[in-house]
């Protein structure tokens, strides 16, 4: 097994004194961390869901003996070993703790070494359950995630294993990524797959509000604190407490607040408008920003000392045009939901379309996809038009004899390919060279029959490998 013994515990039950310290002493000397009650009641409010060794219990307890302790226990947690031990002990009471669940039963007097044994096989048969549950519960929040964040780039699929394993945690998250790449979904998964998703999830868009709005709005205010203010305000702060509060648009707060939104996340405290009194607060910040929060911190829009708050844990999203085929399947995948949101036919798409697909930009990234997946489903039967007029709002001349030769569109979404990767890699040849898996003298070739040069791409290096 994986988990090593000292991370394991056994629950004895025993009403005797004696016969605790007993197994208590074996069974800490096969390395299991103990813990002793005297009945069925209090073993049963020691016992968790995640509750990781076994339980060892005497049948003869004052109240409810061993086997209802037994039936109580599995009628909670059918897969949470019971081995039962007992003075008076007979077949039937044997065969009928088996039926019952029991994993063993035990005859006293007993060989030490023999319950020990017992415990040894009983804590690893847990530890193994317990395993396959926090698999299939991995299995099944990635399945969620997925879902969520559509995807199949080594990009998506690496941010939907950071999602979900710092959901887990209280830390600060910043998400960083341009408009419309979905950062409010995100900041939402991290609410709902972590321990806090039986509280709030509140959210706020800095840019969004007038100035001199935010601070009541983050904050709250006391009746009287200010002209208008006529009766309590619960800011959102407050209102995220047990649960999650998302900032959007974080650099959009004003310079003048920022101290203040500071001092709650050193000391977990709010002070409302008007307030004569600090209020605790247990919340989890997440905030996002369509700008670099270096470049934030530089032009005197964020303090760096806030910064350093809010950063703990810092996720990227990426541009759509650096997610390769996932352009495609997010297309399908809201064409398919909006025609069954609108009770029509899905349109497919044709060749020219899916290269329009791959080579456009996509500069309001995911929400822009959707947008023109909408207008292509809702278009489709009345007013049917490719999907580069729709997005771009270019319409060509109707010539039914006009077309677009497949080597044309191979060519163009070649170009596309090298020319992102290009920019991808701020001109790093050997980078773009490693991604596309080409000779440096195929893609020299390539780069010049489309007319591309690293200066394109921006800043570049001096030296490659």
């Amino acid at each position: 097994m994986t988990e090593n013994a000292d991370d394991r515990t056994v629950l004895i039950v025993d009403d005797d004194p004696s016969m605790r310290a007993a197994l208590r002493q074996w069974i800490r000397l096969a390395g299991f961390a103990t813990v002793e009650v005297a009945g069925a009641d209090e073993a049963m409010s020691r016992l968790s869901p995640d509750f990781d060794g076994c339980v060892v219990s005497d049948v003869k307890l004052e109240g409810d003996d061993g086997l209802e302790l037994l039936r109580r226990i599995a009628s909670r947690d059918t897969d949470l070993p019971v081995v039962l031990i007992t003075g008076h002990g007979d077949v039937p009471m044997a065969v009928e703790a088996m039926r019952a669940g029991a994993y063993d039963f035990i005859e006293k007097p007993f060989d030490p070494d023999h319950i020990a044994e017992v415990v040894r096989r009983a804590a690893d048969k847990r530890a193994l359950v317990m395993e396959n549950r926090a698999l299939k519960k991995q299995l099944e929040e990635g399945a969620g995630l997925e879902s969520r964040l559509i995807g199949n780039s080594p990009a998506m699929e690496t941010l939907r294993q950071q999602i979900l394993h710092f959901a887990k945690t209280d830390a600060a998250v910043l998400i960083t990524g341009e408009t419309g790449t979905g950062k409010e979904v995100i900041a939402q998964a991290l609410h709902d797959f972590s321990l806090r998703s039986d509280g709030p999830f509140v959210a706020i868009n800095a840019a969004a509000l007038p100035e001199a709005m935010v601070e009541a709005e983050l904050f709250g205010h006391e009746a009287g604190a200010f002209t208008g203010a006529d009766r309590r305000h619960i800011g959102r702060i407050e209102a995220a407490h047990n649960g999650v509060l998302f900032l959007d648009e974080i650099v959009s707060m004003p310079l003048v607040l920022q101290p203040k939104l500071l001092r709650v996340l050193q000391e977990s405290k709010v002070d409302r408008i008007g307030g004569t009194k600090s209020i605790d607060v247990n919340t989890r910040l997440v905030s996002a920003s369509n700008l670099h929060p270096g470049e934030a911190v530089r032009s005197g829009r964020l303090r760096e000392d806030l910064l350093f708050r809010l950063n703990t844990i810092e996720l990227h999203v990426p541009p759509l045009r650096e997610r390769g085929r996932d352009c495609l399947l997010l297309f399908d995948t809201f064409s398919n939901r909006l025609a069954v949101q609108y009770g029509i036919g899905a349109p497919g798409l044709s060749v020219r379309d899916e290269a329009f697909l791959q080579t456009y930009p996509w500069p309001g990234n995911v929400r822009e996809l959707r947008n023109a997946a909408e207008r292509f489903v809702l278009n489709a039967e009345v007013n049917p038009q490719p999907l580069e007029a729709l997005v771009t709002g270019q319409r060509e001349p109707s010539d039914p004899t006009r077309s677009t030769g497949l080597k044309d569109l191979m060519d163009e979404y070649e170009r596309s390919l090298i020319e992102n990767a290009l920019r991808r890699h701020k001109g790093r040849v050997a980078d773009v060279l490693r991604e596309l898996n080409l000779p440096r003298r195929t893609l020299n070739e390539k780069m010049a029959r489309h007319g591309l040069t690293r200066e394109q791409a921006g800043p570049t290096e001096t030296s490659e490998t």
